[in-house]
């Protein structure tokens, strides 16, 4: 493929994928220099670098020239390129920023994935992912809404009990600040729910004190 019709079909793809991103090494069966096609294609303002390799289509209110996702969509988006459709799981202070219980920005992303992989630095922003090794079916997950479309997300329930159990000693002031946020809106049954399931009795325990 060498026609500017066959080249855009580069960026039709991309805002076709899930999470509008796709990675260059999807390419290679079809273009002969992927990484040359994106990138000309991120300097014309259509495509967006988010990590090595990974690249998203830019919205079309966007401007290219200023845009860029939040750091919960760059996760999802990077993190369902790397595992595919519906299969990473926004977690910790990560879904508590999706669930709007954290005002503050922070600069790391969390997300659940099933294998271990190393956290990986975004190119658009100082700024990484760090992968948490999860059975991701296990999880109690929601869809949630991102930038760059639908994602999954812990429940209010699982991310008030991950952040507890993460936080054994109440010190990391973000995460009291989420559950203490995150609290009146979980479900008593679900949480004890997932508890029992996950074998979390003692942090349901301990962050229901007092509550």
């Amino acid at each position: 493929m060498c026609d500017m019709n066959a080249r855009t079909e580069v960026v039709r793809r991309a805002a076709r994928a899930p999470l509008r991103t796709i990675r260059t090494a999807e390419l290679a069966l079809d273009y002969a220099h992927p990484r040359q096609e994106v990138r000309e294609f991120e300097r014309r303002g259509l495509l967006h670098r988010l990590a090595h390799g990974i690249y998203c289509a830019i919205p079309p209110e966007g401007d290219p020239a200023t845009w860029r996702p939040t750091l919960e969509a760059a996760t999802a988006a990077v993190a369902t390129a790397l595992y595919g459709d519906r299969v990473p799981v926004l977690t910790g202070l990560t879904a508590a920023r999706v669930h709007r219980a954290l005002p503050r920005a922070i600069g790391t992303g969390y997300v659940a994935v099933p294998t271990r992989r190393r956290p990986l630095h975004l190119a658009d922003r100082d700024g990484d992912i760090r992968f948490v090794t999860r059975d991701v079916t296990t999880l109690d997950a929601v869809l949630v809404q991102t930038d760059l479309g639908p994602a999954l997300a812990t429940t209010p329930e699982q991310t008030v009990l991950d952040l507890a159990r993460n936080d054994p000693q109440a010190e990391d002031v973000d995460a009291l600040e989420a559950i203490a946020a995150l609290w009146p809106e979980c479900d008593t049954d679900v949480l004890e729910a997932i508890a029992a399931r996950q074998r979390m009795r003692a942090t349901l325990r301990r962050v229901a004190v007092g509550r």
